[in-house]
């Protein structure tokens, strides 16, 4: 299952403060901030979907992720890689490079890291 961008956006804050009441998650917020009810309903629908949970106390709730960042994101590319670059990491790599503007140490970078993957091969 997938979140949307405001859903995403909402998620990110969670990932970075690990677990929050909606105060925190509202002051992370850039300005203009959402109103509590559109958070409320964002963590409602991120319940429902099995992407966060949360911790009563009283009438307040702690929330914390269930996925993690890296799980989500990795799903995320994996599908991206398959629907529009008929399953080829290559594909997707050639791509990448070229249309980024990727400066060169950028590329160097990338090409060490392919370099150590390889390594553990």
């Amino acid at each position: 299952m997938q979140l949307s961008k405001s859903e995403e956006e909402l998620m990110n804050i969670l990932w970075k403060q690990k677990k929050s009441f909606m105060k925190d998650l509202l002051d992370a917020y850039p300005e203009p901030k959402p109103a509590t009810t559109t958070v409320a309903t964002l963590l409602k629908r991120m319940t429902d979907k099995k992407f966060i949970d949360y911790k009563s106390y009283g009438r307040s709730r702690e929330y914390y992720p269930l996925v993690k960042k890296k799980d989500y994101f990795s799903k995320h590319v994996n599908g991206l890689i398959k629907n529009f670059f008929n399953d080829s990491a290559s594909q997707f790599a050639s791509f990448f490079t070229q249309e980024t503007n990727l400066s060169k140490a950028e590329l160097e970078e990338l090409k060490k890291l392919i370099d150590v993957e390889i390594e553990k091969k």
